[in-house]
């Protein structure tokens, strides 16, 4: 197949769906696949020949390893004129493709926008519809949704830029932008003098923010693929919680796959994710993350992830692994269940 791999953009994921993308393309280059990688925002610099010529069975991807920090996108957007979003070639290199693989990460490839400008050029590409992705991008519509369908969220509240904090949320909680991920502007707030600080940090991610009552409890993240959970792993960082640093920097976190549950939590955590996947009108693949009150043992769905990550330090390649399948089968069976969608 000719396989057309986007990643990169404008994302705070930028670094993050780099790796993900040199990883899925080496990876479709070694079961035989015509890959070309380009990086959504800068596009293919020059763009001088035919389309299909840009597609190449060679194993030569280096993979690109994710930093200790978050992208300076100021420093890319140096890089090329104009801020639209595809840069140049990106789309002709698309209608060439067989498939687009998404390996893209954030608002820029997960907020549904590049998904319904694929749809109206009729371009076929992995994971869910712009519907989805638009649902699942937005926290708080998310957590709507999965109220109304009986799955249980952390209590919390969206605000915009200046409400203030109800007093009911109490301490300690946590603040996050309402769109986005790799926990990018995400604060565990323990007093209050260290809230205005956290606000700060999430708003400058975002236009809305939400404020959730912390829940102590151990973090358990599901694969979906084509309707069906994967095994469940539960996420352990050897220090502070699992933010930016603690995903992609390998040996900051222990990952338990299986999560060592009893049979019956594994289930339940399973048919929540399920049921995330359902209510969120996600398609072809995904990843609901949820924690598990130490106490009670009430399970809260944290969010769901549309194009989960495919990096090193990745959690659906490990549930894969589980179940017996390579990373390039895993890359293969992503876009296998992404074709159903153009069959119906």
């Amino acid at each position: 197949m000719n396989i057309a791999v986007l990643c990169g953009g404008l994302s705070t994921e930028r670094d993050v769906s780099i790796s993900t993308g040199t990883n899925v393309a080496k990876a479709l280059r070694e079961r035989g696949h015509c890959v070309a990688l380009v990086d959504l925002f800068l596009g293919v610099e020059p763009f001088d020949k035919a389309p299909a010529e840009y597609f190449t069975a060679q194993n030569d991807t280096d993979v690109f390893r994710v930093g200790l920090d978050s992208p300076d996108l100021e420093a890319v957007r140096r890089r090329r004129e104009g801020d639209t979003l595809l840069g140049p070639g990106v789309l002709e290199l698309c209608r060439a493709a067989d498939i687009c693989f998404l390996a893209l990460h954030g608002a820029d490839g997960e907020n549904g926008k590049l998904q319904a400008l694929l749809d109206l050029n009729g371009i076929p590409y992995t994971g869910s519809g712009y519907l989805g992705s638009a649902i699942a991008m937005d926290k708080d519509v998310s957590k709507i949704l999965l109220r109304d369908a009986g799955v249980p969220v952390p209590p919390g509240v969206c605000l915009r830029r200046g409400e203030a904090v109800p007093a009911s949320i109490g301490f300690p909680c946590v603040v996050k932008p309402c769109s986005g991920g790799s926990s990018i502007g995400t604060s565990i707030v323990r007093a209050p003098e260290a809230l205005s600080a956290a606000l700060a940090d999430a708003f400058s991610c975002d236009e809305y923010v939400l404020v959730e009552k912390y829940i102590r409890g151990r973090e358990l993240t599901v694969g979906i693929m084509d309707g069906k959970a994967m095994a469940v792993i539960e996420i352990i960082p050897k220090t502070g919680f699992y933010d930016y640093k603690n995903k992609y920097q390998a040996g900051f976190t222990e990952e338990l796959c299986p999560a060592p549950l009893a049979p019956e939590d594994t289930a339940r955590v399973q048919r929540l994710a399920e049921r995330v996947y359902q209510a969120l009108h996600l398609e072809a693949y995904g990843r609901a993350d949820f924690l598990m009150d130490r106490e009670t043992g009430e399970i809260y769905c944290l969010e769901a992830n549309t194009l989960p990550g495919m990096t090193p330090t990745s959690l659906i390649p490990q549930m894969a692994a589980a179940e017996g399948m390579s990373y390039a089968q895993l890359c293969e069976r992503i876009i296998a269940v992404s074709q159903k969608k153009y069959r119906k």
